[in-house]
């Protein structure tokens, strides 16, 4: 089974020239059960990270595409998810705060049919856990409402490694152009009948110094997308032509629901 499938994983750049070309080796060499699409988006990057990615590309052998004007990770993430076509959908960040050596365990329960979402967790007891104080603290504050507002319990919503089946993640209708689209993504899987799974990460972050780009102010705006696409956001806004396996059972036996989504199995 697992020969059959394909992960496109899509990697949204800004402005990481310094260490680009080592962090390419590094994904590139990472081990995977199954076969890979990548696809690398630059955010309009202010340095020579798309240039790079260019000289690269020959050796790698990925889709590589540039955003007309710098609009933030969301919108680098959504534009990737357009262009996949794989049948596992998952995104990784083009540092090295994250290890890809984590994927080939993350992909298991996709590739054995016992989860429809994957989230990596940098707080589960068993990872590996290096995190500097206030990021840590706002992170999960930040997963300790969702999970309130959501109903789903995960330990790291704000996690980089989210891994979709890409006819669930291409349904969502997603909005988000900065980092609220980790709050997006968790909102509208709380609101279909999908399985999720969650599973331990390695996590080295990195500094402001080091690049990192999320500030105070994205963890203000996440107070707003919390309650935002939590509960402003319906579930006809949500998704589009979302396959029937992951209807909710109250929309698929009510009689008033219109069935405005696509119900082909999938």
């Amino acid at each position: 089974m697992s020969s059959e499938l394909t992960v496109s994983i899509v990697v949204p750049v800004y402005n990481e020239a310094k260490h680009l070309k080592n962090v390419l080796d590094v994904l590139f060499t990472s081990p995977c059960p199954i076969a890979r699409e990548w696809i690398f988006i630059d955010d309009c990057s202010r340095d020579s990270s798309f240039k790079i990615l260019q000289e690269m590309q020959a050796k790698y052998n990925y889709k590589l595409f540039q955003l007309k004007q710098n609009s933030g990770k969301g919108a680098a993430v959504r534009y990737g998810i357009q262009q996949a076509s794989g049948d596992i959908i998952m995104i990784q960040d083009a540092d090295f705060e994250y290890n890809p050596s984590d994927v080939k365990d993350l992909l298991i329960p996709l590739i054995e049919n016992k989860a429809d979402v994957v989230y990596g967790s940098r707080f589960k007891k068993n990872s590996i856990q290096v995190h500097r104080t206030y990021h840590y603290f706002v992170n999960r504050f930040l997963t300790l409402l969702s999970n309130l507002f959501s109903g789903i319990y995960v330990t790291d919503m704000e996690t980089c490694y989210k891994i979709f089946r890409a006819d669930l993640v291409k349904a969502m209708n997603l909005q988000s152009n900065r980092f609220g689209i980790e709050i997006e993504f968790t909102a509208y899987i709380a609101k279909a009948r999908c399985r999720i799974a969650e599973l331990p990460i390695s996590y080295y972050p990195r500094t402001r110094l080091q690049g990192k780009k999320i500030n105070w102010r994205d963890g203000v705006a996440a107070l707003k997308h919390l309650i935002y696409f939590n509960f402003m956001v319906s579930f006809s806004e949500a998704f589009t032509k979302l396959p029937q396996k992951y209807l909710p059972n109250h929309l698929i036996e009510s009689d008033s629901y219109e069935k405005p989504f696509d119900l082909t199995q999938q």
